[in-house]
């Protein structure tokens, strides 16, 4: 006898599952944004599910606690941004110096325009627990990797020492560019994490 299978009950033309997979992607856009403007150590649960038009009980079908929520805001916000220079260092060309500063400008002109999630990227990241440190050393990894992928010789590519320090050396270059206003422009920035960024395309 042939089983029957019970359907899933949808809203609005969505699934359960599509539902809360909205919400959480609602959730993430939401403590983004909280944690940009007001910082991850003064945002509450419920501050996020007010920006996010949610009630409590959808957070904890998605989230175990505010930890597990900033660890998928920033990784939402670190991928995105690794997209965007892939994309750039792809339509650079093939000289390694024109996809190193392609990829520099693209990254430094997304902190620019999102300071809410170059503050989830850069600041809000650091320091929280065990957990979140082991997510922000695993995200730098693989952005290291990325890069050295695109722009490094083949001697150069599996050094993640030298990885390390270059994605680390820019991310600082980051930090003061943003404490100090986004000044100097963009292009001269760019040009100083450029003396740094080339390290790995030698």
């Amino acid at each position: 006898m042939k089983a029957e299978l019970t359907p899933t009950r949808s809203y609005r033309g969505l699934s359960q599952e599509e539902r809360r997979a909205e919400r959480r992607v609602r959730l993430i856009a939401a403590a983004i944004a909280v944690y940009g403007e007001r910082g991850y150590h003064q945002a509450t649960v419920k501050a996020v599910c007010e920006a996010a038009g949610l009630t409590e009980r959808y957070f904890y079908e998605s989230f175990a606690n505010s930890e597990a929520l900033l660890i998928d805001s920033f990784n939402a916000v670190t991928y995105k941004v690794v997209g965007e220079i892939t994309q750039a260092a792809n339509e650079a060309g093939r000289a390694r110096t024109a996809k190193s500063r392609a990829m520099l400008h693209a990254y430094f002109a997304a902190l620019q325009r999102e300071p809410q999630s170059a503050r989830v990227f850069l600041v809000e990241i650091r320091g929280v627990s065990r957990a979140v440190d082991q997510a922000f050393d695993a995200a730098l990894r693989a952005i290291g990797k990325q890069v050295a992928r695109i722009v490094a010789p083949p001697g150069a590519v599996e050094d993640e020492l030298l990885q390390a320090g270059v994605v680390g050396g820019v991310i600082h270059i980051a930090l003061r560019w943003i404490g100090d206003g986004y000044r100097p422009a963009i292009d001269e920035v760019v040009d100083s994490a450029l003396k740094l960024g080339t390290v790995l395309a030698k």
